[in-house]
């Protein structure tokens, strides 16, 4: 199968994306809007960023007429916001939060998700996940022309993780069961991982592929 990307529209587009790349972790975004309104919802297209300083980006896809969605919105106006991380666990609650709430509606409020107070920012976490982080808006880079998306960096200023899921100075997967995104409305469990010991380079190694 060969595809033209100029050849095909959105829709299909979207489909190849997802479906290609996969599992996608997923960012439970808490934010802020200016009348103090409390907004959750999650993203997929969220990855690490940078170590040093430590960075995470999230691609929040805009609505139809390049309108942004209201965590951008809300990150732009605020500058921080905290990634909630997903889980076996919580994952019900975080498809919920997926749903056009209005602007003026918390997701918070109307799911009556518990919170917690945030140690760096104003921006509350929440509650049914085990790990947090605090974040800073460090740049927002728009996509496209017109644009349809809003690409944004945080860096990260605070870490909150559960003591149960913190062994020898390493995340405990297995404890975690973090929860990724498929294609469709399919999600996926780390089900069984395994290891590949990075290789040293050397000229004279005798058993590459």
């Amino acid at each position: 199968m060969e595809i033209a990307i100029s050849a095909i529209e959105r829709q299909e587009k979207y489909k190849l994306l997802i479906g290609c790349i996969v599992p996608r972790p997923i960012a439970w975004v808490t934010s802020l809007g200016h009348e103090g309104v409390l907004n959750a919802a999650p993203f997929s297209y969220f990855n690490v960023a940078s170590i040093e300083p430590m960075m995470v980006s999230i691609a929040v896809m805009r609505k139809p007429g390049s309108v942004m969605k209201d965590t951008a919105r809300n990150i732009l106006e605020s500058g921080e916001f905290v990634v909630n991380m997903v889980d076996a666990y919580n994952v019900d609650a975080v498809n919920e939060t997926s749903a056009d709430y209005p602007p003026e509606i918390s997701e918070v409020e109307a799911l009556q998700l518990s919170t917690m107070p945030s140690a760096s920012i104003r921006t509350p976490r929440l509650a049914a996940s085990r790990i947090h982080f605090e974040c800073r808006l460090h740049q927002i880079v728009t996509l496209g022309d017109p644009v349809t998306s809003d690409l944004v960096i945080g860096e990260v200023v605070h870490v909150h993780v559960d003591d149960s899921l913190y062994q020898d100075g390493r995340i405990d997967i297995a404890a975690f069961a973090p929860v990724s995104r498929l294609a469709g409305h399919s999600y996926a469990r780390v089900a069984e991982p395994f290891d590949r010991p990075r290789p040293v380079y050397s000229p004279d190694r005798k058993d590459r592929p």
